[in-house]
């Protein structure tokens, strides 16, 4: 693993036992004390995960937002400053470059992308930036903690200025944590509240280890539950439900697409799936019978196949096999009864609703 690179907390991940892997050119923590645990952690109190992997692309300049409303799928001029934005950007077919927050700050605009789509944004942004407009890639100066979970601002309260849990959903601001200038950010890619920590890199030691010190410190969590997590309430991962082959139409992301105004790349195919409907969809499986699905079972119906599962795994808070799938039209209802080819071994599945694990009435939960 000598050519992956280390986010400045590998340390902290090692000294707290973490099994570390390759992933997307990083060696990052996969888990600490089990899978289980930490998802049920973040589920009930709250989990602290190192997300430094992900790219920071700054935009800047005299008609940075035109730029961006015209290369972004979603309607960037529905945010003002200290606001964050759940888009997507498109090739020119419609087919998904990566999947990204966007932030609208006081001098620049943030584009927080995917690990292993940090260089294909960089490339794409800058290529179709018009004079005045400024791409700058930050990715290798900028750390981000993911602190999440229902009692997340218990954890940062006694080691932030100002108290971080007034801040309102996808909303970022200026604060100091553990002494250090940061911009917290209430955003996440689990399902639960909590905030986006993002410092520079050499600080995120200290504010790790400051926030493990406190009363009600979180659990350090790894990769693995980061899925597992993100798998339950239906949120997409790059390469797995979203890529080139598809447009965010048939993922369910038509709401990050201003099909009204259009003009982003791609822009007149997902006007006509969206009138006309696409070829599969993408749902949310639950196995009715012991079984672990996993990327590439097919779905099945009547013993015809009708779908491939692109995410799964064992549900730590259903106690059942979780999956997401793209299937055909007629398949795609909830209730559907299915089965999904586990080893070789038909298991017994049915479609269900999204989220697949309730978590609104955390969702306002600040103290």
């Amino acid at each position: 693993m000598t050519d992956l690179q280390r986010t400045s907390l590998f340390g902290a991940h090692v000294a707290a036992g973490a099994k570390i892997v390759p992933f997307a050119g990083w060696e990052m923590p996969v888990e600490y004390k089990g899978v289980r645990a930490e998802h049920l952690a973040v589920r009930s109190t709250c989990g602290l995960f190192d997300v430094s992997h992900m790219g920071q692309i700054d935009v800047t300049g005299h008609g940075a937002r035109e730029f961006l409303q015209s290369i972004l799928t979603n309607d960037i001029t529905r945010i003002g400053p200290g606001q964050a934005q759940y888009t997507l950007l498109s090739d020119d077919n419609g087919g998904v470059i990566d999947d990204l927050l966007a932030y609208a700050l006081l001098d620049r605009f943030l584009l927080v992308v995917n690990a292993s789509n940090i260089a294909p944004c960089v490339e794409r942004v800058t290529s179709l930036a018009p004079d005045g407009v400024t791409v700058i890639n930050r990715s290798p100066d900028v750390a981000m903690l993911a602190l999440q979970g229902p009692t997340w601002a218990r954890a940062l309260t006694p080691i932030a200025s100002p108290e971080p849990f007034s801040l309102p959903y996808m909303e970022a601001t200026e604060a100091t944590v553990a002494g250090v200038a940061c911009l917290v950010a209430r955003t996440g890619y689990t399902g639960e509240p909590g905030v986006e920590i993002m410092c520079p890199a050499e600080a995120a030691p200290a504010i790790w280890d400051a926030l493990m010190t406190v009363a009600e410190a979180p659990v350090p969590a790894g990769l693995a539950a980061r899925d597992t997590l993100r798998l339950e309430v239906g949120y997409p991962l790059y390469g797995n439900e979203l890529g080139h082959d598809r447009s965010p139409i048939s993922a369910g992301l038509k709401w990050a697409c201003d099909l009204k105004h259009g003009g982003f790349p791609g822009a007149e195919r997902m006007q006509r799936e969206a009138a006309e409907g696409t070829s599969d969809r993408m749902v949310a499986i639950v196995l009715t019978e012991k079984g672990i699905p996993r990327g590439g079972c097919a779905v099945m119906a009547d013993g015809q196949q009708v779908g491939t599962v692109t995410s799964g795994t064992f549900s730590p808070s259903l106690g059942v096999g979780a999956a997401l799938a793209y299937v055909s039209p007629d398949h795609a209802h909830v209730g559907a009864k299915l089965s999904i080819d586990v080893r070789g071994k038909e298991k017994s599945a049915e479609v269900t609703s999204l989220p697949m694990v309730d978590t609104s009435p955390r969702k306002e939960h600040h103290s």
